[in-house]
């Protein structure tokens, strides 16, 4: 049997791609009969959900375990002040209901990991990363190339973007790009290093025109391409990569054949319930040592490697700042600490950990990292501390 036809209203809908004599009626219908899944409802995933939906990719699946915060509205146009608290998956799919009724949106309120990105990424035709952390980053890709699929990518960070397209079947993977992640801490989230509100939609856009044109098989997709984007100069440039043929995933002689720990490969401890318990048992056992010290009992070095800008917003009373970057430059300023106990902090603990090994390696003897950084402080210990 054939494709069903377009009813009146889906003529009048999409009436501009008719009449692209590129696109027309056959592309139309291979949009509808379509299907995409977006990791990631935040910077990137609202302006891709809404470009998609209204383009009529029938079938828009979201992975996103997150809630709307009041900072996401910044960027994430999907949402309101009135949803703040709500998941973002859900009101992804009310949004995209609402502005195009041919599209069926499946929801996925939980994070994506090794035992269940396969799963997920199987029944769509085209997989969108619109995260902001290596470990899925990595996962997904992985995922990608065991199930023959393509994938988009987009990241951001201040001011910058980058976006490409993967199909290990004809082209590089991500790990071809690049084939170890970043040391922990060595880039850091959105959340911490800032962004621009406006830059995520330049990039969703790039992402959003390489899915329609993979599924509608028009255009030249950006495989083996790399596009920067600097919105302050208003720059693009275009890098050129190749497939490596030593690739452990996509390569000749792959070794990777299955989903692997991506949490550990990255550097970074395991998700959920136990790093939770970690950060606030962290969190209590530093504000013990505080009270202490504060107390003439002990001593102790609170040293905060956040940027200034950070440190201005937010900041645990009697912290010593020292930007990471600074920190090899002037370690000769903490040489009254080489054997005091010195607690080290960031947002979150990427950074702090990495400045612990820093300190270590120099022959300080007594350094900890507070776990969960100042965000575990403020959840924990001192809810007046703002959360960013």
């Amino acid at each position: 049997m054939g494709q069903p036809p377009l009813t009146a209203l889906q003529f009048e809908r999409y009436q501009r791609h008719l009449n692209l004599p590129e696109f027309g009626l056959a592309g139309q219908r291979k949009l509808l009969d379509a299907s995409v899944l977006l990791i990631g409802a935040g910077g990137l995933g609202c302006p891709l959900a809404q470009y998609l939906a209204a383009a009529g990719v029938g079938r828009i699946g979201i992975v996103d375990f997150d809630v709307v915060d009041l900072s996401n509205l910044q960027r994430q146009v999907l949402y309101t002040a009135a949803d703040v608290g709500r998941p973002k998956a859900q009101v992804a799919r009310e949004r995209i209901e609402a502005m195009n009724p041919d599209v069926q949106v499946d929801v996925f309120r939980e994070r994506l990991d090794s035992g269940n990105a396969l799963a997920r990424l199987q029944p769509y035709d085209v997989v969108v990363d619109g995260t902001d952390n290596f470990p899925t980053r990595y996962l997904s890709n992985d995922a990608c190339v065991l199930l023959g699929k393509p994938s988009v990518y987009g990241a951001i960070l201040r001011f910058e973007g980058q976006a490409s397209t993967f199909d290990a079947r004809r082209g590089p993977c991500y790990r071809c790009l690049f084939p170890e992640p970043p040391p922990p801490g060595a880039v850091p989230s959105c959340a911490e290093g800032g962004v621009l509100g406006i830059l995520p939609g330049s990039i969703a856009l790039i992402q959003a025109t390489e899915v329609v044109k993979l599924l509608t098989g028009i255009g030249e997709p950006l495989l083996g391409r790399f596009v920067h984007f600097d919105a302050l100069a208003m720059k693009w440039s275009e890098f050129h990569f190749q497939k490596d043929p030593e690739c452990p995933v996509c390569g000749e002689h792959p070794t990777l054949t299955q989903l692997i720990d991506y949490q550990g490969f990255c550097g970074m401890p395991e998700q959920g319930e136990s790093e939770a318990e970690l950060c606030e048992a962290s969190a209590v056992r530093v504000a013990a040592l505080l009270q202490e010290a504060e107390a003439g009992r002990s001593e102790l070095l609170l040293l905060d490697v956040r940027e200034p800008e950070e440190h201005a917003r937010a900041q645990i009373p009697g912290a010593r700042l020292i930007p990471l970057g600074e920190l090899p430059e002037r370690l000769g300023e903490l040489s009254d600490w080489k054997r005091r106990p010195i607690v080290v902090h960031c947002h979150k603990g990427g950074r702090s950990a990495q400045a612990c090994r820093l300190l270590s390696d120099a022959g300080f003897t007594r350094v900890t990292n507070l776990s969960g950084g100042i965000e575990a402080w403020s959840l924990t210990v001192d809810p007046d501390v703002p959360r960013y």
